[in-house]
């Protein structure tokens, strides 16, 4: 399994945010869940199929602790998607000049229409014709 489909499951997701304090034994990070420990040994296994947590034998206990690089895939997933000085937006961002230049735009085109019917309206005079 990978890292992605690793991390759908929000029960996977809380044991991972656990093990970011440390190695924890199964017991620790069934304790205070509404699951059991068969079913936390099991999230556990699929996290430790995608590399994202391995398990120490200490004497007769496993304690599982998070792989950092395990979470490179995921890493560089979320760079891609932010924009940065390496990954520029696709779109410049619109800046304050742009907006003023824009509204003043928009002005002079609403002032010109009213002005082209005000001079519509005039007696004697057809629509659409010019002075």
């Amino acid at each position: 399994m990978d890292a992605f489909a690793a991390i759908a499951d929000p029960v996977r997701r809380d044991l991972l945010r656990a093990l970011t304090s440390g190695s924890a034994r199964v017991v620790e990070l069934a304790a205070g869940r509404t699951i059991s420990r068969p079913a936390v040994s099991k999230h556990l296994r699929v996290l430790a199929d995608a590399g994202l947590v391995v398990a120490d034998d200490v004497g007769r206990e496993r304690h599982y602790r998070m792989r950092p690089e395990g979470l490179a895939p995921l890493a560089d997933l979320v760079a891609d998607l932010l924009p940065g000085p390496a990954h520029p937006p696709a779109t410049a961002p619109v800046t304050t000049a742009a907006l003023d230049a824009l509204d003043l735009e928009v002005r002079r085109v609403g002032r010109d229409r009213r002005s082209d019917r005000h001079r519509d309206d005039e007696p004697g005079r057809a629509k659409g014709e010019s002075a």
